[in-house]
């Protein structure tokens, strides 16, 4: 009685467990657009390309700054305050200490030189890099949302699909298990039927946690808590959008509008830059300072002493001789470039194979894609067809088992061949930008 007792209350303690983990969990019904929009304000990864285009603007302050004038003040004081005790011919002196010193020193210089403009251009065009970075991470976030955002919404088709067909499964095993009770089929039909339904069952568990994984996916992208469930309220069907996936096939390839290609032209640019400043490596350096200083010492019982001081000064700095260092480096600068635009071009024509293969890909995405969807349609009319024969025996079990395991085939060719399609669509419009 006691260990039924405990059985009990260890049963209800889960269930309140059970049940105080979905009330805590909040609801966020989502369309796909909605899904984009929270994700583009709410990315981490999105955030942190935010961040890098402040420092960009931050550290191209501080290039400015640098040429700008620099100044700064320094206060001293010190007093001392003591007595001096010393002899002299057997005689005790004392002599009281009291002094008071203070200074005051302002400086302010100002440098600027040819490497230092340049660095300037270069914190612009490190900004101009950062913002095409942001926008790429943009168009990286919006494509996985859509890829998870589909491929949960056509998981869910597959699990809709095993479940009508194990409904329909498990009431030819209620008939055929009455016509085994009759004496008028044999018991390896049901036995056959039971496997079946139990090869089913397990499909649609590992669909069921293939599913949680992507919602997971999906939560992380959109950057919402662990606590909030997500609804997709959007129909696969009417995001299936085969007409614009027979547009992207006709669309042109500008590779200006590619991220990848901007940045590698802006890879380019940077290296010509760097050229250029090391080439400011020959310009002079000028620099100016000025400097006030006001010493002023007290003694007790004295007047102030008191001295004050001005420098300004301004200096030329002119590079003579370096035995070719600053020639070595502008010839290093150069290869740079040079290797620079060899990337360039190896993105280009990589590129242009890359979208040659992705239309290649998306055509036969959308051939295989009608083909399937004809399959499952024939797939289901014979299993209703072969099921119909089955339960009035003109079918065996045999047939019906090839019947079912054909179908099962056809939903799951049909259901990768919308996944293959959508990854297909997404992947080329992630290339033109679109």
């Amino acid at each position: 009685m006691k260990k039924r007792f405990i059985n009990l209350l260890c049963f209800l303690m889960l269930f309140v467990v059970v049940i105080a983990q979905e009330t805590s969990q909040t609801t966020m019904n989502v369309t796909l657009q909605e899904a984009r929009d929270y994700a583009i304000r709410n990315n981490r990864s999105m955030q942190n390309a935010s961040l890098e285009v402040r420092k960009a603007h931050a550290q191209r302050w501080q290039t400015i700054a640098s040429m700008l004038p620099q100044a700064d003040m320094s206060l001293n004081l010190q007093h001392v305050n003591g007595t001096m005790k010393f002899s002299m011919e057997g005689m005790q002196m004392n002599q009281e200490m009291k002094n008071t010193t203070g200074s005051l020193s302002v400086s302010a210089s100002m440098a600027i030189n040819g490497q230092m403009i340049v660095g300037a251009l270069l914190n612009n065009l490190a900004i101009e890099m950062q913002n095409i970075n942001y926008k790429s991470t943009e168009l990286d976030v919006v494509s996985n949302v859509e890829t998870f955002y589909i491929t949960a919404l056509a998981m869910q088709k597959t699990v809709n699909l095993l479940d009508s067909t194990l409904i329909r499964m498990e009431d030819l095993y209620e008939s055929t298990s009455k016509a085994v009770e009759a004496g008028a089929v044999e018991q390896t039909n049901a036995d056959q039927l039971m496997v079946q339904i139990a090869s089913v069952k397990s499909s649609i568990k590992a669909t069921k946690r293939s599913l949680d994984l992507i919602y997971n996916s999906l939560a992380l992208q959109m950057a919402v808590g662990s606590d909030v469930k997500l609804v997709l309220t959007d129909n696969l069907d009417e995001l299936l959008n085969v007409e614009d996936a027979v547009a992207l096939l006709e669309s042109d390839f500008n590779l200006n509008s590619n991220y990848s290609y901007q940045l590698a032209q802006k890879n380019v640019e940077l290296e010509k830059k760097n050229v250029i400043m090391a080439g400011m490596a020959y310009v002079p350096t000028i620099s100016a300072f000025y400097q006030y200083s006001s010493p002023n010492k007290y003694f007790s019982g004295s007047s102030p002493m008191e001295q004050q001081m001005g420098v300004v000064g301004a200096t030329l700095s002119i590079p003579l001789w370096s035995s070719g260092k600053r020639a070595a480096a502008i010839t290093e600068k150069k290869l740079a470039v040079m290797s620079a635009q060899n990337s360039l071009a190896d993105a280009e024509d990589g590129l242009k194979l890359q979208h040659r293969q992705l239309k290649s890909d998306l055509s036969s995405a959308y051939e295989n894609f009608d083909v399937q969807k004809l399959n499952i349609e024939v797939s289901q009319r014979v299993f209703n067809n072969t099921s119909e024969k089955f339960k009035y025996g003109y079918a065996s079990s045999v047939e019906l088992t090839n019947a079912s395991m054909t179908l099962l085939t056809a939903q799951s060719d049909y259901i990768q061949s919308i996944l293959t399609l959508v990854n297909a669509q997404i992947e080329l419009k992630k290339l033109l930008n679109k």
